[in-house]
């Protein structure tokens, strides 16, 4: 219930801050409107003014021409705009106008207007025909208008589109746009929004992981707990009874005060053998798993496992079939733990099993190693819980009931081995018809 409440609470606030995030973007992008608009009226009138000045400049140009060959100005409606980069202007001139006479204006006009602009200039003559360029003329510091040496291969008449209707010259400033100036919206406090949104899911997702995985845990550790108790009552009881029945018995019969007393030393061993266990199994590390390796015949082993558990464990019935199609069934291994490995996999196959234990050993060769499998008929482990079988201290739940003894440490104990060998563990399950264990050894 905690857990669901924390989550809960994880979501409204992740909803919150989402919320909040969305009313921010959306008034920084329309403040960016407002900002935009307000930039896009800068620049008209900019353009306005640049406008002005250059109808300005080639007003007086056009004047001074005409004055110059003696001619009345005629002004009005000379000049025409192509777009915000191109002007032309008609003269009406019997004569050849020189190319650095009129730059020679243009630069001068320009200068007293403050057109700080590279520019082109060119004169169409309708005699001849003909459309003469200039170079570019750059712009520097200082109010200087250089000429370029070198004409310019991006610049041609089809390019300014002039046209062929009388005598006129042509400004054009290929530093300006034709076009107008759009307002565009930035993406960038939506692409804020999406990478905060990730990070915070992300951190939310890793968290709430991190509070099952604990949660998990302390199940775990409340079952092995559990465990341990039902684990160590039962010798302990024994040995109290056994005691107790030893002290009120008749000294003389010593044939009972034999009997309590071995019960004793079974159970007290048992009990030494329990603890042994837990401290031993709950220090191995796999930088700690110390292999006594030797060269030794698996399918012996398996033949010999097979004898000894039929003999000790398999008192209600059963059987134990033992498969040998390895080829190569000599290899360099820990006997004692691989044994150990061996023997914990079939007691699991006979504990957890509700009828008469089946198991099967089978052995087969791989082209790196040898494959050991035990298959048995019992009552199979849920889907869910094969992933964790092998940690350590997990046991598959079994409600309250404490019909099967262990503390969860077996399976842990196989795993470990079987991987300090450089091999590896798969399972296979099916609930209600059984279970394979694969063992992998190179």
């Amino acid at each position: 219930m905690k857990i669901k409440g924390v989550v809960v609470l994880g979501l409204i606030a992740l909803f919150s801050i989402l919320v909040i995030q969305l009313l921010w973007i959306r008034q920084a992008v329309e403040t960016q409107k407002i900002s935009i608009s307000i930039q896009h009226k800068e620049d008209s009138l900019k353009r306005k003014e640049f406008d002005d000045h250059v109808h300005l400049s080639l007003f007086h140009v056009l004047s001074k021409i005409q004055k110059n060959v003696g001619l009345t100005p005629e002004l009005y409606g000379a000049i025409h705009k192509i777009n915000d980069a191109h002007y032309t202007v008609a003269i009406n001139i019997n004569e050849e106008l020189p190319m650095l006479y009129l730059e020679n204006l243009l630069k001068r006009e320009f200068y007293l207007q403050t057109i700080q602009r590279d520019f082109y200039y060119g004169i169409y003559d309708c005699f001849t025909d003909s459309i003469t360029l200039s170079h570019r003329i750059k712009y520097q510091q200082d109010s200087i208008y250089v000429r370029e040496s070198q004409a310019s291969k991006n610049l041609s008449p089809e390019l300014l589109n002039l046209k062929k209707d009388g005598h006129y010259f042509t400004v054009y400033f290929p530093a300006l746009s034709a076009t107008a100036i759009k307002p565009t919206q930035d993406l960038s406090p939506w692409i804020y929004l999406i990478l905060m949104l990730l990070v915070v899911s992300l951190f939310f997702t890793f968290s709430v992981s991190i509070i099952l995985r604990q949660n998990r845990l302390a199940e775990v550790k409340t079952d092995f707990i559990n465990n341990m108790t039902h684990e160590l009552k039962t010798p302990i009881s024994t040995i109290s009874l056994s005691a107790e029945m030893l002290l009120r018995s008749n000294p003389v019969e010593t044939e009972k005060t034999h009997k309590y007393a071995g019960i004793i030393y079974k159970e007290n061993k048992r009990l030494e053998h329990q603890v042994e266990r837990v401290l031993n199994v709950a220090k191995l590390d796999k930088d700690h798993v110390v292999l006594n390796k030797q060269e030794f015949d698996v399918n012996e082993l398996l033949k010999e496992v097979k004898e000894n558990f039929e003999l000790h464990h398999l008192e209600r019935g059963g059987s134990i079939t033992v498969i040998l199609h390895a080829e190569r069934h000599i290899i360099q291994a820990d006997n004692v733990h691989l044994t150990n490995v061996i023997y914990n996999l079939l007691d699991n196959a006979v504990k957890y099993c509700e009828g008469i234990p089946e198991i099967e050993l089978i052995t087969r060769n791989e082209r790196n190693g040898l494959w050991v499998e035990i298959t048995d008929n019992g009552i199979g482990i849920k889907k869910e819980n094969l992933s964790m079988i092998f940690d350590k201290f997990y046991r598959v739940p079994t409600g309250n009931l404490h019909n099967v003894k262990g503390f969860g440490l077996g399976l842990y104990y196989v795993k470990l081995i079987i991987e300090a060998h450089g091999g590896r563990v798969l399972v296979k399950s099916t609930v209600g018809k059984g279970t394979t264990f694969s063992l992998f050894l190179p």
